[in-house]
């Protein structure tokens, strides 16, 4: 009996994981301050966002849920952008740059997005493998919550207003 305890164990957190679309990691550990590569080109620090609520979404174009779940990642953005929020979208280093592209135009993202084509963004987050994967980093740059899948919604909506309520 004693031996099934992990095995169960891990079953019931893996459960969680896929009911509940998150679950919270590396709460307030400092976000890396890896540099990325904008669409245009143009190197973004992780780091400049600092003062800012930031969401950080690891997804990718052939990923079924990261396609599902960008209106609401939009809509969230559109909710909190003039309130000190920023979503930052970071295609895998697998994925198509044309395809990224294509994507960003055909849908209007109105927020930064972002090719990890080296994978240093994804190794600096902990080695993200599977998309989509997000962080939510309050003011003072730290992670205060990490999601595998899709998020909650409302919740996350309350953490955002949470975080942009403090002072940075």
């Amino acid at each position: 009996m004693k031996s099934l305890i992990k095995p169960l164990g891990i079953v019931a957190l893996l459960g969680l994981v896929a009911v509940g679309g998150w679950f919270a990691f590396g709460q307030h550990k400092p976000a890396p301050d890896v540099a990325v590569t904008r669409l245009d080109g143009q190197t973004l620090s992780i780091g400049s966002l600092r003062g800012k609520v930031v969401f950080v979404n690891f997804w990718a174009t052939t990923c079924t849920t990261c396609v599902k779940e960008m209106p609401e990642v939009v809509a969230t953005y559109r909710k909190y952008a003039d309130q000190g929020f920023e979503t930052l979208a970071v295609a895998m280093s697998y994925d198509n740059p044309a395809w990224v592209r294509d994507y960003k135009e055909r849908t209007g993202l109105p927020f930064t997005v972002v090719q990890d084509l080296s994978g240093k963004a994804a190794e600096a987050f902990g080695d993200v493998r599977l998309t989509p994967t997000s962080y939510l980093i309050d003011r003072k740059g730290r992670i205060v919550q990490s999601f595998l899948g899709e998020p909650k919604w409302d919740s996350l909506h309350a953490q955002i207003e949470r975080l942009l309520a403090e002072p940075a």
